[in-house]
């Protein structure tokens, strides 16, 4: 008797996940998708807001592995003489592996400013692998 209540609450959060998802899509985020191939980015520039948050969707067609690491030179900098070879995702950081998709979500900063996006795995970067964003209003 007890094992009914049980799975009708199971299914009743079964049924209701998919509604959470989709109002925690988030709405004002922009969602931005840029592609991988032949190891070159997509997309080679974007204007974002200040203070605007981004939801990247980073799509990977190549066989082998890549990075999305996004900000200042600074940043770009460290990871381009790091050793670091894959990227726990957190915001603006993440590694793409082979034939997939990852997600960052990143607020950009209040000011106007301009910062990098770039794969730092070695060669990647001087071969082009990188683009601009300029948070400008």
């Amino acid at each position: 008797m007890m094992r009914r209540p049980t799975l009708r609450a199971v299914m009743a959060l079964i049924v209701a996940a998919p509604a959470c998802v989709r109002a925690s899509a988030t709405p004002g985020i922009r969602s931005v998708t840029i592609t991988i191939h032949y190891s070159q980015f997509s997309l080679s520039d974007l204007t974002v807001a200040p203070g605007e948050t981004v939801r990247f969707v980073v799509e990977n067609t190549d066989p082998i592995d890549h990075e999305f690491i996004l900000g200042d030179q600074y940043v770009q900098d460290i990871h381009e003489n790091g050793t670091e070879a894959h990227h726990p995702p957190k915001p603006g950081e993440m590694t793409i592996p082979a034939g997939t998709a990852r997600v960052t979500t990143y607020t950009f900063p209040t000011a106007p400013t301009q910062l990098i996006f770039a794969c730092h795995l070695p060669g990647h970067y001087a071969y082009g692998m990188h683009g601009l964003v300029f948070v400008a209003p």
